[in-house]
C-alpha cells in the first residue's frame, strides 16, 4: 500500500444529532480523529451505527452539529460500490483505470483480498463475504485518506477478519484514518472506542 498523500488530515463531529424519520437516534456526540487514529464505535442494532456513518460520509444530513473533515473518504458499507452487472474484474478495473498508476497494485490487491480466482465472476454471483473483499479492494484502489467502515467483519471468515484489521493497522501506519462500526472486535493496537447509545436522547428530548 502506497503512503497516504494528506499526512494532515483529520475527520471531527460536533455536537452531531441525527435522526430517522421522526426518532432521534443520537445528540450531543463529539470526537476528532487525527492522521493515524483508528475509532470504534459500537452499539446494538438499529442505535444508530450506521446514520453516523453515512452523516459522517456526507450522505445524510445530520439534524443538528457540524462535521469536520480534510482528505478523501471513502464509506464501505453494504453496496460494494461496483457494478454488479459486470465481472469483478472489469468491475474493479474501472476504478483502477481512474486511481491507479501501476497495473501492479491492481494485481496486488486482488491478490491480498483473495480475489484472483473470481475476477471472470459476475459481481451479483459473488456471495456476501465476497462482495466484502470486493469493496475493500475498490476502496484500497482509490486510496482515499479516512475510511468508514461498516460493519467490515459481517460475512467474513477468520481469515478475512484478520486481514482487515491488518489493513486497518497498515492504512493508519501511513497516516490514514478509519473509523469502524462493527459488532465485533479488531486487532487494532491504540484504536480508541465509544459506544453510540451513549449519546442516546433522553425521553424529554425523544419527545421534542
Amino acid at each position: 500500500m502506497a503512503p497516504m498523500q494528506a499526512t494532515f488530515s483529520f475527520l471531527a463531529a460536533e455536537n452531531l444529532a441525527c435522526r430517522r424519520g421522526d426518532r432521534l437516534l443520537f445528540r450531543k456526540l463529539s470526537f476528532r480523529l487525527e492522521a493515524g487514529a483508528a475509532c470504534h464505535v459500537t452499539g446494538a442494532n438499529g442505535a444508530g451505527k450506521t446514520t453516523l456513518l453515512r452523516a459522517l460520509a456526507g450522505l445524510t444530513t445530520p439534524y443538528a452539529g457540524e462535521v469536520q473533515r480534510k482528505g478523501a473518504l471513502d464509506l464501505v458499507d453494504e453496496r460494494t460500490g461496483l457494478d454488479p452487472d459486470l465481472p469483478l474484474g472489469k468491475a474493479l478495473a474501472f476504478w483502477a483505470k481512474i486511481d491507479l498508476d501501476s497495473p501492479m497494485m491492481f494485481d496486488a490487491y486482488c491478490e491480498r483480498l483473495g480475489l484472483n480466482n473470481l475476477l471472470d465472476v459476475p459481481m451479483r454471483y459473488l456471495s456476501t463475504g465476497q462482495k466484502k473483499r470486493a469493496a475493500l479492494a475498490r476502496m484500497m484502489i482509490w486510496g482515499a485518506d479516512i475510511w468508514l467502515l461498516d460493519e467490515p467483519l459481517s460475512g467474513l471468515d477468520t481469515a478475512s477478519q484478520a486481514l482487515v484489521s491488518e489493513l486497518v493497522r497498515e492504512h493508519c501506519s501511513y497516516y490514514g484514518i478509519a473509523l469502524i462500526a462493527s459488532h465485533q472486535p479488531l486487532d487494532v493496537p491504540g484504536m480508541t472506542s465509544f459506544a453510540i447509545e451513549n449519546f442516546a436522547p433522553s425521553d424529554a428530548e425523544e419527545e421534542e
